[in-house]
């Protein structure tokens, strides 16, 4: 069951005003403010507005957490609060913490690395394992939260918050957890992500009337806009949300993962693997193709992601296809990476 939702995203720093924003078709995407980019052919992302860290943490304690960290501490603070989730001596042990990333601490990283040039190593940042860490998210707010289950995080690239999800409600299914606290998060605005995702031919390169863009599905689209932020979710197992009068804002009803085995970066034409993906999710809830009246695709808006995606619905749903609703917030948020999974859930909710 879903009790909780916490966010900050470029729609907005909590769950109501992103869902106002999106509803409204705010567009986040703006001109780069977080690096000069006068060297760069590309010139937009979406990045998250009026972030202020001490806000959800002490000042001293935000210095000592990337920005994707800060993000994740923040969603997972209002998620929490939402849910009412609060770690007891009987109940600490059984609450897990699932906030995965894509790619981790990037801006620690690339600052490091230019601190280590000049003004030389001996300057870097004694944090910045930590704050680089994949799993730091989840230990961050495991440690804020006093929760002492299992947490560690899931790296999947774009899948990473879907799958951290999809993980937190295994173990919970399982009995090795009666609830977590799952989402993901990223903060991949540098000089390094942005220079590495255009050379892979990812981004758009659009200046006028970004606006615009991104089109995921689009005959014109012309690449994703890089997002930033972080969404979480607290699950609970029914039992356990009843006995301590959570609110039930949904169920989580089926999970899958494959793979197409075919590229590092690009999906295979056909669809195969996220038609299975979804097959296999439709029986693992025990519904039927009939029973979908939405789909919230991953719809990049890169010419190679959207075509096999449509394929991919078509390959899963037959002629049902014909009458979903499909459509992609990433069209508002731009590509959240490891976090988009988890806010696009949110949305649905």
């Amino acid at each position: 069951m879903v009790t909780g939702c916490g966010t900050v995203n470029p729609l907005g720093l909590t769950v109501r005003e992103s869902w106002e924003n999106c509803c409204n078709g705010v567009s986040g995407v703006g001109r780069i403010t977080l690096f000069d980019t006068t060297q760069y052919l590309v010139k937009i992302a979406c990045e998250v507005k009026n972030f202020d860290p001490s806000r959800y943490m002490e000042p001293a304690e935000a210095r000592r957490r990337d920005r994707c960290q800060q993000f994740s501490t923040a969603a997972a603070k209002e998620a929490i609060a939402h849910s009412g989730l609060a770690a007891t001596e009987a109940s600490a042990g059984r609450i897990a913490v699932m906030m995965s990333s894509a790619i981790g601490g990037l801006i620690s990283l690339e600052t490091a690395a230019h601190v280590t040039k000049d003004p030389g190593p001996r300057r870097v940042n004694p944090f910045t394992i930590p704050m680089l860490m994949p799993n730091g998210p989840s230990g961050l707010v495991a440690i804020d939260h006093g929760f002492k289950g299992p947490a560690f995080s899931v790296a999947s690239a774009c899948a990473s918050s879907s799958d951290g999800i999809g993980t937190a409600w295994q173990m919970i299914r399982a009995g090795i957890a009666d609830a977590a606290i799952a989402g993901g998060t990223e903060a991949t605005i540098c000089s390094v992500g942005i220079a590495a995702f255009d050379r892979l031919g990812a981004l758009s390169r659009r200046t006028d009337d970004y606006s615009m863009t991104p089109q995921p599905f689009d005959k014109n689209r012309d690449g994703l806009v890089m997002g930033e932020g972080a969404a979480a979710l607290v699950l609970e197992e029914l039992e356990f949300a009843q006995r301590r009068g959570a609110n039930i804002l949904a169920e989580l009803a089926g999970y899958a993962a494959t793979a197409d085995s075919f590229h590092i970066t690009a999906p295979h034409a056909t669809g195969v693997g996220g038609a299975a993906a979804m097959s296999q999710a439709l029986d693992s809830a025990g519904l039927n193709l009939e029973q979908v009246d939405y789909i919230n695709a991953h719809g990049t808006a890169t010419l190679l992601n959207d075509l096999a995606e449509t394929r991919a619905i078509n390959a899963a749903f037959g002629a049902h296809a014909q009458r979903i609703p499909v459509s992609s917030t990433k069209s508002m948020t731009g590509h959240m990476m490891g976090a988009t999974g988890a806010l696009e859930a949110i949305f649905c909710i």
